[in-house]
């Protein structure tokens, strides 16, 4: 967890001596994420544009995994970095900066970190990326794999060690862990991790073979939630609206979660039967690079420290509309102080609907009694710049 975040554990209640050291696992590749804000429109051919604001953050599987550990979750990432600058930065701001176990990630020497470019206008983005798919890590004597790699605190390229679980092969044991499904796909892990206890979200992204075929998806079949936004659950069940779809989807998995984007978002627990809405809340977004994730990282918060439905989905809805109102996806996912922040503002404004500020009532058990302001961790204009 981030140095700057309050001491607010959401599981402290469960834990138990017997449990897992880790919360929640992912893997994925993580980028440098270079954004660009204050456009007016977006870029025209042939011409110049310049942008208002700019920042540098981690991206890709890090937006989560920041938004976990700034949560107060034990997170674990296992991922390549490159041995360049970008790498090393990324490397840094995640683990000495956030908390996130790193003990399964490894410095891949002579590959270059991916890099993401955003430019975020008029509410939406456009990205352009870069990057080669990272080898995997080399064997190391004493394993039948190769095992993952640590790096040090001083700034210097990772070294190899063999004293972690040897992932994927191996994943560590944990409460949850989120995969990225895709068409045609199958992860070994994401078996062994249920099969360990794990309660798996799945996360996925545009079907590209334009199959839309949930079949596809064989790791669907080990997940407790699925999280598509209303698009992909539309096209994936071929229905017309969002709500069916998530009806349909939890014929399939317990847990179905749409997004509705301005419109919030709908779920239905395929067990009870139970199905919750939450409208979003208006903010004047900045940049909404990594919302999604922010999303998922509430819900998966909400559901380990066993929270009603709804509240869940509101909780999530909350801290994904305040990481919009900064920019960069992982260095914006609010921490427990923004939403104390949040939560004391609201109920001071003029004209609020008693009926919505009771929908967040819950947050009273979980906040600190006072918020104070919060300098957490930003996107900052270069990587060269000390925090």
């Amino acid at each position: 967890m981030s140095t700057d975040t309050p001491g607010i554990d959401p599981l402290e209640a469960l834990r138990a001596p017997r449990d897992p050291a880790c919360d929640v696992f992912l893997t994925g590749p993580v980028f440098l994420d270079i954004i660009f804000t204050g456009l007016d429109s977006a870029p025209v051919r042939g011409t110049e544009s310049w942008a208002r604001g700019m920042g540098s953050s981690p991206g890709g599987v890090a937006n989560m995994a920041t938004a976990l550990a700034r949560l107060g979750l034990r997170t674990a990432l296992a991922a390549a970095f490159g041995d360049d600058h970008y790498g090393e930065y990324c490397w840094d701001a995640l683990e000495q900066g956030e908390g996130i176990d790193l003990s399964m990630s490894h410095t891949v020497p002579g590959w270059h970190s991916p890099v993401t470019v955003s430019m975020a206008y008029e509410g939406e983005r456009t990205m352009v990326s870069h990057g080669h798919e990272a080898p995997a890590p080399a064997p190391v004597a004493g394993t039948s794999t190769g095992a993952t790699g640590t790096k040090g605190t001083t700034g210097t390229a990772g070294t190899t060690g063999a004293t972690a679980p040897v992932f994927p092969q191996c994943p560590p044991r944990a409460r949850a862990a989120i995969a990225s499904l895709a068409p045609g796909r199958s992860e070994p892990w994401v078996a062994t991790a249920a099969r360990d206890g794990a309660l798996v979200f799945g996360d996925v992204g545009w079907d590209e073979t334009g199959r839309w075929d949930l079949d596809a998806l064989p790791d669907l079949a080990h997940c407790e939630a699925f999280l598509p936004n209303a698009e992909e659950a539309m096209r994936y069940t071929r229905t017309d609206c969002p709500r069916a779809a998530a009806h349909a989807l939890a014929e399939r998995v317990p847990l179905a979660v749409v997004t509705l984007g301005a419109e919030g978002a709908y779920a239905v627990d395929g067990r009870t039967g139970t199905a919750a809405a939450v409208p979003a809340i208006e903010v004047e977004a900045l940049d909404p690079t990594g919302a999604g994730d922010v999303f998922v990282a509430g819900f998966v918060t909400g559901t380990l420290a066993d929270w009603p439905l709804a509240d869940r989905l509101a909780f999530a809805g909350l801290t994904a509309a305040l990481s919009v109102q900064e920019f960069g996806g992982s260095l914006s996912a609010p921490g427990w102080a923004e939403i104390a922040a949040w939560w004391q503002l609201i109920r001071t404004c003029d004209r609020q609907d008693p009926a919505a500020l009771e929908r967040y009532a819950f947050l009273d058990d979980l906040l600190p009694t006072t918020a104070r302001a919060w300098p957490l961790r930003r996107a900052v204009p270069t990587i060269g710049f000390r925090q």
